[in-house]
């Protein structure tokens, strides 16, 4: 444990000391001397010598002590050292509580959830998915150097991150039975195709039907099929477009305000680079290529939408493939064997901040001058300073 000041140069304001001191030898001169006629023909006395003495020193006392807890203050003090050294236990939610206390060993451990803010053992918190790699990464640098961790888990856990926790303490690694709940993903409907082709031309219209049906097989939505010079769709919707030529100003803005775009192989974008997609043919060769366009995302095939020239049209996974273009990426898988997501170590180690004395310094400073105050201004005092 040791004290240390963030803002030594504040100690400065001790010469203020001084000040009461100065004032209570200053109240001598309070009292002004009155000849006395019958004195005067007495014999003179040499008058002793003044010896410095204060009145009232328990108020100069409390006025000195209050000065240098005020300059203590100024030079912001912090303590360092006093940490609780006790170890944690810390417990995903999911696992019995009864059953860690029953197996925890330990005395004196600090026992809480692994959930955000850490809540005691003792409050009730429910099971669910949390994000298990982040917290314990947060509670390594939270706590100090050589606290002992200990990490009580269900042999399956949910919210896992994509790499096991690097931390910088050895924690033990405990599993139990059980297992926490799997998330409950929900199935995101396919997407609502806007089709739009060149007037007279519909021939590759007959296999963007076949994916769409494919999709929804009870037939409830159909794509929404127009010729080019019909209106834009929502940004929300995705977009075909089947026009072959250089794309219309329109079409870009709409495409770099957020919308999706799939063009034609002969459908043509001044200044983008496509780069190939993960859609390949047997021979390896890509059947897509894409690029971002301000805040949207532009694709276009790679071959005319003809059997000969992309046999894949005609393909049972032609359908899957083609939505998958227009699908958001799937989470991450985040259900891990317990066993295989213990931490490691190597994690980088954070010094634990000094606690800040100020805030205990300026509530024992009101305090003194409130004593001060009230010693200052009772009736039992004769002269007030």
């Amino acid at each position: 444990m040791s004290l240390a000041f963030l803002l030594p140069a504040g100690l400065a304001a001790l010469a203020a000391l001084l000040v009461p001191l100065l004032l209570h030898l200053a109240r001598r001169n309070e009292q002004t001397p009155t000849d006395f006629a019958a004195l005067r023909w007495l014999r003179q006395k040499p008058k002793p010598r003044h010896r410095i003495r204060f009145d009232e020193w328990p108020l100069l006392l409390l006025r000195l002590l209050l000065l240098a807890l005020l300059a203590l203050w100024l030079a912001r003090p912090v303590l360092s050292g006093m940490h609780d050294t006790r170890p944690w236990v810390v417990v995903v939610p999911g696992v019995e509580a009864d059953d860690v206390r029953i197996q925890t060993s330990e005395a004196g451990a600090r026992m809480h959830w692994l959930a955000p803010g850490f809540p005691s053992l003792e409050e009730p918190v429910a099971a669910g998915t949390t994000a298990i790699g982040s917290l314990l990464r947060q509670l390594d640098a939270e706590l100090p150097t050589g606290v002992a961790l200990t990490v009580i888990v269900p042999a399956t856990l949910q919210g896992a991150d994509a790499e096991r926790p690097a931390l910088s303490r050895a924690v033990t690694w405990s599993v139990v039975d059980g297992a926490m709940p799997a998330s409950s993903a929900k199935a995101l409907p396919p997407p609502s195709l806007a089709i739009r082709h060149p007037a007279g031309d519909e021939h590759a219209l007959r296999y963007l039907r076949a994916a769409v049906r494919a999709w929804r097989p009870s037939g409830a939505a159909t794509p929404q099929i127009d010729t080019s010079d019909a209106p834009l769709p929502p940004s929300s919707q995705p977009l075909v477009w089947l026009v072959p030529g250089p794309v219309p100003v329109p079409v870009t803005q709409w495409i770099s305000a957020g919308g999706v775009a799939l063009l034609a192989h002969e459908s043509a974008v001044d200044d983008i680079v496509m780069s190939p997609m993960a859609w390949h043919d047997a021979e390896g060769a890509p059947l897509v290529e894409g690029a971002p366009l301000g805040r949207g995302r532009v694709m276009r095939f790679t071959r005319p939408l003809r059997p000969e020239a992309m046999p894949v049209l005609l393909d049972a996974d032609f359908p899957h493939r083609l939505r998958a273009l227009f699908d958001r990426p799937a989470p991450a898988p985040a259900r891990v064997l317990a066993t295989d997501y213990a931490p490691t170590g190597g994690g980088a180690t954070y010094p634990v901040a000094p606690r800040d004395l100020q805030p205990w310094l300026a509530l024992l400073i009101a305090l003194l001058a409130v004593v001060e105050r009230w010693m200052a201004t009772r009736r039992t005092r004769s002269v007030a300073p």
